[in-house]
């Protein structure tokens, strides 16, 4: 038996501001998210173990702040609760959960232009942990457009 081996967590996302007409706006890009330590504990040991307080992923928020360190519990410049949107799981792979969702402009998940630069995966319950969260350059999204998300957690 090999004891070296390591399993390794890894994140990736991508937003995608939508125009009425199906046009891409703004596209963040693939960027690499940082799993915070209650994502590990809560979601994964926690979960693997069935204990209490362990849950799955949940909802999607999106945020105006920066990038989160493994420490945060919480995401910078999170946009209000109104902002969450529930997630879709699907297996990309063997070892890998994609996310993904969309912030629909009917939905009012901004009321006025707004300058996102963040998106997180938090807990099933409004009162969860963050599970982890990606930093962007910063976009302009107005109220007439969506936010489509892809958020891809792959172990390795």
């Amino acid at each position: 038996m090999n004891t070296k081996d390591a399993v390794k967590i890894r994140g990736f996302s991508r937003v995608q501001i939508v125009d009425p007409d199906g046009t891409i706006a703004g596209d963040s890009g693939i960027v690499e998210n940082t799993i915070t330590n209650s994502g590990k504990r809560y979601y994964l040991a926690a979960m693997l173990g069935k204990y209490a307080g362990s849950s799955g992923i949940g909802y999607a928020a999106l945020g105006t702040g920066t990038a989160a360190n493994a420490t945060h519990t919480t995401q910078h410049g999170e946009l209000a609760e109104n902002v969450r949107d529930a997630v879709t799981a699907a297996s990309n792979g063997s070892t890998a959960v994609q996310f993904t969702g969309t912030f629909a402009s009917a939905d009012n998940f901004v009321t006025a232009t707004r300058n996102i630069s963040n998106i997180g995966l938090w807990a099933m319950n409004t009162g969860g942990s963050l599970f982890s969260a990606a930093a962007y350059a910063s976009s302009s999204c107005a109220t007439n457009q969506a936010v489509n998300y892809t958020y891809d957690v792959t172990f390795t």
